[in-house]
């Protein structure tokens, strides 16, 4: 199994042989991380092969693969379609995506998206991202903020937490990870702390980043640049992500109907392969992290 400093590569093998990989073709991975999948896949591709990477974040260019075959991107893979053409590639082969957030970006405490360290409310996947935590925490309005907390992090009592949020702020600042906490100390009873906490910062993280709308537009745009019989390689590892993937490869919507001809015909651009792949006991083992992602495979019709 290969690992990185930065980032362990969860169903390392699964994905990349859901790939289904021809030696010349032409593959993306949108989530570079660490590189542990682009690796991967450039392990399989011929001289001939081509592999474009993307991520949003600056620190995963400490991690560039010095390969003739392979270009990182350092842009947010809601604009592939328009990288790729400026590349000159129309149509690919394959495309992986891990959605998970990296464990060097959980790890370096001042990044603010662990539970485990204070620092400042950030959590911003790019620098350029001019929206970040704090702005989130202290200028939404309440109506907002519940709406964040009850539709992201899918807690139950996000109405008086936002209420509580928006009382504490009028004080003083919510500045950091412990200011946070503290303004919701009545909420987070010791022996559902940490589960409470991790849910109200991925709820926040989902917002500062866009993360759900970001995917939708990655994935509408994925039937326009794929090769027919190409594959769609896509890790999700909350509920809803996977709804949106799973939606998507069902039906080419986020509605989840599907469309039929007048014949009666379901008219969708992939087909499933498989059913859902998950991380076997000794995966998870191995890196906690993988333990709730959900591995997805479509092909192009």
């Amino acid at each position: 199994m290969m690992e990185t400093n930065y980032h362990n590569p969860v169903l390392l093998k699964e994905s990349v042989d859901g790939l289904n990989i021809i030696e010349n073709g032409i593959y993306v991975d949108v989530t570079f991380g660490g590189g542990g999948h682009s690796r991967e896949i450039l392990r399989r591709l011929g001289d001939a092969g081509k592999l474009f990477a993307f991520d949003q974040d600056e620190e995963a260019l400490q991690n560039i693969i010095r390969d003739e075959r392979f270009t990182l991107i350092n842009e947010n893979f809601r604009y592939i379609k328009q990288f790729l053409k400026f590349y000159g590639i129309r149509k690919v082969n394959g495309i992986l995506a891990d959605f998970g957030v990296s464990s060097h970006q959980f790890d370096k405490a001042e990044r603010g998206f662990s539970t485990r360290f204070d620092a400042n409310l950030d959590m911003r996947m790019s620098s350029s991202n001019k929206k970040s935590a704090y702005e989130v925490v202290n200028s939404y309005s309440y109506d907002d903020l519940r709406k964040v907390l009850f539709r992201y992090g899918d807690l139950r009592r996000a109405d008086p937490m936002a209420k509580t949020i928006v009382e504490h702020r009028d004080k003083t600042p919510i500045r950091t990870t412990s200011d946070l906490k503290l303004a919701l100390k009545n909420y987070l009873p010791k022996f559902k702390e940490n589960k409470i906490l991790a849910q109200v910062y991925q709820a926040i993280r989902i917002e500062v980043n866009e993360e759900l709308s970001a995917i939708e537009e990655f994935l509408l745009q994925t039937p326009d640049i794929m090769d027919k019989g190409g594959r769609l390689s896509l890790i999700s590892y909350h509920s809803l992500e996977d709804r949106l993937v799973k939606r998507f490869i069902r039906s080419g919507n986020f509605s989840g109907e599907v469309e039929k001809d007048f014949y009666g015909n379901t008219i969708t651009p992939f087909k499933k392969i498989g059913g859902l792949i998950v991380p076997t006991d000794s995966e998870i083992a191995r890196n906690s992290r993988a333990r709730s992602a959900r591995l997805r495979i479509a092909e192009r019709i």
